[in-house]
């Protein structure tokens, strides 16, 4: 059975809104977009094994919108060609196919029908960047195996949050930590 990994930069208040460029992301009339640039912990470490090969992204509308205006056009970046490559499920209620982006694909139906028969398919583990709502429908589920948390040293007071107010009751427990020397820590996290 595959797993759904959920990797995503978050500040110690929870705020996971707009973390690569001040105007990705400003709903609410959010001012602090950009706020994970000056700490660059990505390339840190990624909180666990990777899979060999490809790694399938799962992607609610908006990430996939801000990744496919963005991605293909970086020259001379090694993640461009991996995200291109990479095949990318997109739950939305709005877009249609066919998708613009090279190896995207437009979950049909209920969004947790179609990514649990994902999940019971053989292959590579699922990777979720950003998409809030997405992660929010499949905790609601139980389909989240992995968190792992870019926690950064800041508190933005206003954004929006990886576990907003009313999200679904999830236990966890921890199953790796490492800090960064620029002060972010990357934390992992299974269901308990």
């Amino acid at each position: 059975m595959r797993k759904i990994v959920v990797f995503t930069n978050l500040t110690l208040d929870g705020v996971m809104q707009g973390p690569g460029r001040p105007e990705e992301d400003t709903r609410g009339g959010f001012q602090h977009g950009g706020w994970a640039v000056p700490y660059a912990a990505m390339a840190s470490g990624m909180g666990g094994e990777r899979s060999p090969g490809v790694t399938p992204l799962l992607m609610g509308r908006r990430t996939y919108q801000d990744f496919y205006a963005y991605w293909p056009n970086q020259g001379n970046n090694p993640y461009t060609e991996v995200l291109n490559n990479a095949p990318k499920y997109v739950a939305s209620t709005t877009l249609q196919e066919p998708l613009p982006w090279s190896n995207s694909i437009l979950l049909k139906g209920s969004v947790a029908e179609a990514v649990a028969g994902l999940k019971a398919q053989e292959g590579a583990d699922f990777l979720v960047m950003g998409s809030g709502v997405l992660i929010q429908t499949l905790m609601q589920h139980g389909l989240i195996d992995r968190y792992v948390l870019l926690i950064h040293p800041l508190v933005l007071g206003s954004g929006r949050q990886l576990f907003p107010e009313g999200s679904t009751y999830t236990a966890l427990r921890l199953v790796d930590a490492k800090p960064t020397p620029n002060g972010v820590v990357i934390a992992t996290y299974e269901p308990a």
